[in-house]
């Protein structure tokens, strides 16, 4: 049996239906089950990870636990590490992410020092683990469906942005292969996760246009409009300018194209352009 949390977002239901395919039994935690639309083999479970008391039984008689801070946030990765003790899980892969560095910068870059403390934690618990450390996700594109949609503009900061975009199938596909694992061959590992290819943001809309059969172009707005734009209730525009200007980093420094989805799964990673044509709905 292996635990799912957020079994409802990109990666996990996508984990959900790899691991149902293997044959084996998922928990796929929820807030709502009625409306998760996962698999009917699945144990669709109702979860409030904010809830300490009730996670224990959540995890009882589970083999294995996928954790991800994104599914409740760090405090609630937390509480559910802990109820997997208790309850006796093996092992845990924690979906973690690429800005991890182990060095002191980690604590100067906020998705660094939570992963990190999260990647703390996992170490200290003494359970079996696997740190999968995803780099620039291609679902971030989702954020541009709407003007993609409307108009086929996008307003970004710096269209000449670079990044290496894996697909949320590849980081289910290498999440897989860690909980089955049975060699012990992935254990105490950590894999950065990226795409096969760098893109600039300017490419990455040409390949959704592409995707979807219309023109598609970026407009160049101010560091502080995308700020505006991407900030929300759960992301702080402080917190928002301090991502634009780190991806405006990158415009003259390409990051570094990583194998690991072929080095455990034995097949290379998708393409963006792939992303994008598995996703042509939402831009259309």
């Amino acid at each position: 049996m292996i635990v799912v949390t957020g079994a409802t977002g990109n990666i996990g239901r996508r984990l959900v239906g790899r691991l149902l395919e293997d044959g084996v039994a998922v928990r796929a935690l929820t807030r709502d089950p009625a409306r998760a639309g996962l698999p009917p083999r699945a144990e669709t479970v109702r979860a409030d990870l904010t809830d300490a008391a009730a996670l224990e039984p959540l995890l009882a008689g589970a083999d294995a636990l996928f954790l991800n801070l994104a599914a409740g946030g760090q405090e609630a990765a937390g509480a559910v590490l802990d109820a997997a003790v208790k309850a006796g899980v093996r092992r845990v892969v924690l979906n973690s992410s690429i800005a991890v560095t182990g060095t002191p910068a980690d604590e100067t870059n906020f998705i660094a020092r939570m992963h990190a403390a999260l990647e703390r934690a996992v170490r200290d618990s003494g359970l079996e683990w696997t740190f999968v450390r995803g780099a620039d996700y291609a679902t971030n594109a989702l954020a541009w469906s709407a003007s993609i949609r409307e108009s086929g503009v996008v307003r970004d900061a710096h269209p000449g942005a670079q990044g290496v975009p894996v697909h949320e199938a590849d980081l289910a596909d290498v999440a897989a292969v860690a909980l089955l694992d049975r060699s012990g061959a992935h254990l105490g590992q950590i894999y950065p996760v990226t795409g096969p290819e760098v893109l600039t943001v300017a490419q990455r809309v040409a390949a959704i246009g592409a995707a979807v059969g219309r023109g598609t172009r970026v407009e160049q707005i101010s560091e502080e409009a995308a700020a505006e734009a991407m900030s929300g209730p759960h992301l702080p525009k402080e917190a928002a300018l301090q991502l634009v200007r780190m991806f405006g980093g990158t415009v003259d420094t390409a990051p570094a194209v990583s194998d690991a989805v072929e080095r455990v799964t034995g097949r290379p990673a998708r393409t963006f352009a792939e992303w994008a044509r598995d996703h042509a709905a939402d831009f259309s």
